[in-house]
């Protein structure tokens, strides 16, 4: 890390506030984004596999589940651990995995340490094969905790599910699928994710494009061929172009620029990329671990970015290092420290080390100057690589800045940046996912029908509306598990299994006491969601200052978007607020066979 005694603070934030005035585009068409729908509709289809013809499905369950990665095998295994039997468990793709079923695409691996990432390490007894796994472990992994829980028996693989309605008669959801599968359901939970609908640039001429052209999340190795760890060996002749430098780019750029004739990376912003020190999990060490060492070990990291700073770093990791730095300040500034301006502090040191890692890496000094992130540690998610940096010094690797406009257009053979056309044979869309529309649209269509018909995009459509991230009025016995109003860590599965947990407490209880229906008032969930507000206007400076990125929205500001926001208080705070939730035994804020449930009842006698 570097030191303040050379830096000049002042001109630093001036640097930085420019770099977010460059990028950030003065009309907001110029970054828009397109609905894969649009003219890119087999961008959806699973290129990866088919589960087996099946009948349609007709029962009743007690639990029906939409989405098959880290949350829907959470909420699978919690709820079997509370003695629920009758679940099933739906997924547009042909097996488990989520985000990780889809993102195949070559150097795809986890930027969490495997040891804290991958959920239920003790329970199902898997020692990971090295620090920061790879994607085709991950998967192998999230197969394993389907079979330790028995979820394959109720899966429904190559599903999507069409529609959720509730009944209040019966006090049931109905569930219906494109398979013409019907079910009924005491409860359902939508952990569908955020990472699972790729998304587009909206650029013109982007459907002429005559060359091939994917989305990192449905990679072509048909196309490519080779595989996530073996050489494409169809683009030794091949123009290849990307667009996007987020984390998926930073993991297939190398493998790109080893195997292209050419690759263009076109960039907005630059990421943060530090060493990722990768290596084997030393079984010794493994074997040393006492029980409930992965829980300690999960809380002691996402704990690393609150202000309580925990006296040790279990992980220490790159993710870790900015409270490191923290840490030693603190300690030096002795009691009264300005925290603010000693984070600051932290910051400018943590990112001019990054700055100065390029000039060690990378040969050309325009190139080095353009790959240096100029905005705070994290306003964009850090990256981690030992390679990607390094693939800039190969002589057919070339970086095309594309400013605040981005790409301009895109012609049939190629993509035009600053009025110049680069000639291309193939262009990949590393452009992440769908964070921002309706959740009908990230959902694949699936529409949410609540109490009198009231659908869940308009209920939310001026902003969501939760108690806890997983309750929502007018949608009695529905949980939904994500980050929106909840806890946030870098790391998404600590926080998914948190919510499973909570939310198998109370299917729990319900099952267990005959409760029909279970909801929020109104006056908990608009507390919750005046909370929720009251923490982003809390960090809306820090926010601000950030170079537009999903983060904050692609810097647009509205009172919506922070509706959207995290518990401000941090992942562990969320955490502990939840277990004492539980512990009082009291389900505040929660109706059980509320007023809703007893009007729906009455109307249809």
């Amino acid at each position: 890390m570097a030191t303040t005694d050379h830096l000049d603070l002042d001109a630093l934030r001036d640097r930085y506030a420019r770099e977010r005035e460059l990028r950030t585009a003065t009309d907001d068409s110029q970054r828009q984004y397109r609905d894969v729908e649009q003219g890119f509709a087999h961008l959806l289809d699973d290129p990866y596999g088919t589960a087996p013809p099946r009948p349609a499905v007709e029962e009743d369950v007690d639990v029906f589940v939409v989405g098959g990665g880290f949350g829907g095998l959470l909420t699978g295994a919690r709820l079997r651990e509370a003695g629920v039997q009758r679940i099933r468990i739906a997924d547009a793709g042909s097996d488990f995995g989520g985000t990780w079923y889809w993102n195949r695409y070559p150097g795809a691996a986890c930027d969490i340490e495997s040891y804290i990432y991958f959920p239920l390490l003790e329970e199902t007894g898997y020692m990971p094969v090295e620090r920061y796994s790879k994607a085709d472990e991950i998967r192998a992994h999230c197969r394993r905790i389907a079979e330790r829980y028995d979820l394959y028996r109720g899966a429904l693989f190559s599903t999507q599910v069409k529609g959720l309605e509730w009944d209040g008669a019966a006090a049931r959801w109905t569930v219906t699928t494109d398979k013409g599968d019907v079910l009924r359901a005491r409860f359902v939970v939508l952990t569908t994710g955020p990472l699972n609908r790729p998304k587009l640039p909206e650029i013109p001429g982007i459907e002429g494009f005559a060359g091939h052209a994917f989305h990192t999340s449905r990679w072509d190795y048909s196309y490519t061929g080779g595989s996530a760890t073996e050489p494409m060996t169809k683009l030794a002749d091949k123009r290849v172009g990307i667009i996007g430098t987020g984390a998926t780019s930073v993991q297939c750029v190398p493998p790109l620029a080893r195997d292209a004739k050419h690759l263009t990376v076109f960039q907005r912003t630059p990421s943060g990329i530090d060493p990722r020190d990768n290596g084997p999990t030393d079984p010794e060490w493994w074997a040393s671990l006492p029980p409930g060492w992965q829980r300690e070990r999960t809380e002691n990291f996402s704990a690393q970015f609150t202000q309580a700073l925990p006296p040790t770093d279990i992980v220490r990791d790159g993710w870790t290092v900015l409270a490191r730095a923290m840490r030693e300040k603190v300690a030096t500034a002795g009691p009264g420290a300005d925290y603010a301006a000693l984070h600051d502090l932290a910051d400018f040191e943590k990112m001019q080390g990054t700055r100065d890692r390029v000039d060690t890496i990378v040969t050309d000094p325009a190139t080095a100057e353009a790959l240096k992130p100029w905005y705070s540690v994290y306003c964009k998610r850090p990256c981690f690589s030992d390679l990607y940096l390094q693939a800039f010094n190969n002589p057919n690797v070339s970086l095309v800045e594309t400013g605040r406009a981005g790409v301009e257009a895109i012609t049939p053979t190629g993509a035009v940046v600053n009025g110049v056309e680069h000639p291309l044979d193939c262009l990949i869309f590393a452009t992440g996912f769908d964070t921002s529309s309706s959740y009908a649209k990230r959902s694949g269509g699936m529409t949410i029908s609540g109490v009198g018909g009231l659908s869940l995009n308009r209920k939310w459509e001026n902003g969501v509306s939760t108690l806890h991230g997983m309750h929502t009025r007018d949608f009695p016995n529905c949980f939904v598990l994500s980050q929106t109003q909840s806890g946030m860590s870098p790391n998404f599965p600590h926080m998914i299994s948190e919510q499973a947990a909570h939310m198998a407490h109370i299917v729990e209880y319900c099952l267990n006491n005959d409760v029909g229906a279970v909801e929020p008032t109104e006056a908990a969930e608009a507390a919750w969601v005046d909370t929720i507000v009251a923490g982003v206007i809390a960090r809306r400076k820090q926010l601000e200052d950030c170079t537009p990125g999903y983060y904050n929205n692609e810097g647009r500001g509205s009172a919506n978007a922070a509706k959207s926001g995290v518990f401000g208080a941090g992942p562990i705070e969320f955490s502990k607020l939840l277990r004492v939730w539980r512990e009082s035994g009291d389900f505040a804020g929660l109706e059980l066979d509320g007023e809703n449930a007893r009007k729906a009842k009455e109307n249809a006698s």
